[in-house]
């Protein structure tokens, strides 16, 4: 794929909820943190859909069925249908039913999220590698998976039988801080067997596949807070998107990102899908502005001048690294410029 090299983020017109029409919003990190809401979630997506924008959920946590993460934003005060949430067991699961019989048995690793999925797709879910399944399927199962279900996982493909993935975010945020996701798990039956799973998540074509279908987006925009799942998922399915400072992203990451993790968007949290977003001018002998804020990149480092809005000072920061870093990632010292944005 081709894609021009985004050298600063956007600026827009209209409020983000006017410019498109779904938001594909991701949940860890985004909407909620260890089952809370985030701070202006709640307000800024009813508004967002109050002004016809649809809500969609997309979230790479094989674990919970749709019915029940649509109960749990209900209860945080986000009203949502089962039919507006996409999860990446959805996601593997299509995938699997495309390459598999019709009735084939699944070894399941992982939650209920996952048995439910196949089920909806006419595959049969098994708990052991002596069921003789057709194929193994591995999706986060919570901080209670036992350690014999990686060895379960093994056993089935040392047989040779096919290994899908959900998903391998290696990470993923609760209220305690940052704990191993399903990406960790997959390391290790991958350490232990040298096989390669089919993965169907975010970032990859299967998901966004998977929600274009689901929802029928026209004009979407993926709303995420990881670079390397929502940012580079958006890139490739070719849409726009929007980082919120909310998750696991950090000022020093955005900066360095390559140029598939580089976000059209940046925001604090998502009061920014209600507002519009401000442009960034100049070049990199002139220097880049926004608000009150001139940034360059120098020798070794980057220099930040001005004063106004923290945000601002960011996105002038991204406009100076994204250009000196080109295609790839940004290797310029950026910790004095974020201190003083307080990032």
């Amino acid at each position: 794929m081709s894609r021009s090299v985004r050298t600063r983020p956007a600026g827009s017109g209209p409020d983000l909820s006017e410019a498109y029409d779904t938001a594909l919003l991701d949940l860890d990190g985004v909407v909620y943190a260890g089952g809370n809401a985030i701070a202006h979630a709640v307000d800024s997506l009813a508004a967002a859909r109050d002004g016809g924008m649809r809500l969609a959920y997309v979230t790479n946590n094989a674990l919970r069925t749709p019915d029940a993460v649509a109960a749990h934003l209900t209860e945080l005060g986000i009203p949502t249908g089962a039919e507006d949430v996409v999860t990446s067991a959805q996601a593997v699961a299509r995938l699997m039913a495309e390459q598999l019989p019709p009735g084939a048995r699944v070894l399941v690793i992982g939650g209920e999220g996952l048995r439910v999925a196949l089920r909806e797709r006419g595959l049969e879910p098994v708990e052991s590698a002596e069921d003789d399944p057709a194929a193994v399927v591995q999706g986060f199962g919570g901080p209670e998976l036992p350690w014999g279900r990686f060895a379960e996982a093994c056993y089935a493909i040392e047989r040779g039988v096919p290994w899908y993935a959900s998903n391998t975010d290696l990470t993923i945020p609760g209220a305690r801080g940052i704990a191993p996701g399903n990406g960790a798990a997959v390391e290790v039956v991958r350490i232990a067997t040298g096989a390669e799973p089919q993965v169907a998540g975010k970032p990859l074509p299967p998901m966004h596949r998977e929600t274009i279908l689901r929802t029928g987006a026209r004009r979407p925009l993926v709303v995420g807070d990881r670079l390397d799942t929502d940012i580079e998922g958006a890139f490739n399915g070719e849409v726009d998107s929007l980082l919120v400072l909310t998750g696991v992203t950090d000022g020093a990451q955005l900066l360095a990102a390559a140029p598939q993790h580089r976000p059209t968007y940046v925001d604090a949290d998502l009061r920014g899908l209600l507002t519009g977003q401000p442009e960034v001018t100049g070049d990199a002998e002139g220097g880049f502005r926004c608000g009150g804020w001139t940034a360059t990149a120098g020798g070794e480092r980057l220099e930040l001048d001005g004063d106004g809005a923290a945000l601002d000072g960011l996105r002038v920061l991204c406009a100076a690294a994204w250009t000196a870093g080109g295609k790839q990632g940004c290797g310029l010292d950026s910790g004095k410029a974020l201190a003083r944005l307080g990032l």
